[in-house]
């Protein structure tokens, strides 16, 4: 996957990054210790991006990441994403996971039986686990059975998907299926 160009910007979690192509959103970095960590990590996977301006459908959607990170109610569902390099399993995994509304969370085992495909929770959570578009694809959204927070691969792990649950209105002990 390749990117035409990068940006870095603050939230209340601490600095994001987003690569894009032409086709939509390639890469969403959630903060990591410092700003020139998450600079760096997300230039080190597309090293041929240039951090620019981005452009103004970009913008938007960075502009509604922003805002739900400061609680805002928002939906990222028209930021577009290019799923190029992405197995068609994870995609449909993420196009369901990007319906459960903020403040709502669904369990593994839930959203594998949405996807027609019972008892592959843990296919599920690989696919989670990989997902390049934390935030867009909400997969701090997705939880263990019973509604254990476990297997978040960004930064923080489970304290940060703690607190953006919380940030967006969950109670992050139970879950509440949508």
């Amino acid at each position: 996957m390749t990117a035409e160009g990068f940006a870095v910007f603050a939230t209340e979690i601490g600095h994001c990054a987003i690569a894009w192509s032409e086709r939509g959103v390639v890469s969403v970095r959630l903060p990591d210790r410092t700003v020139a960590v998450t600079r760096t990590q997300l230039h080190s996977r597309f090293a041929d991006a240039t951090e620019i301006e981005p452009p103004r459908r970009i913008r938007q959607g960075i502009d509604d990441i922003v805002a739900l990170l400061r609680g805002e109610p928002r939906s990222l569902s028209d930021i577009e994403l290019d799923f190029d390099g992405v197995p068609e399993f994870h995609q449909r995994a993420y196009a369901l996971a990007r319906l459960i509304p903020p403040g709502r969370t669904l369990t593994y085992g839930e959203l594998a039986n949405r996807l027609g495909v019972p008892g592959s929770a843990q296919a599920v959570g690989q696919a989670m686990g990989r997902n390049p578009y934390p935030i867009v694809v909400p997969c701090h959204r997705v939880v263990g059975a019973g509604g254990k927070l476990t297997g978040f691969s960004a930064p923080g792990g489970v304290e940060t998907k703690r607190r953006m649950l919380l940030i967006e209105g969950a109670s992050a002990v139970e879950p509440t299926l949508f």
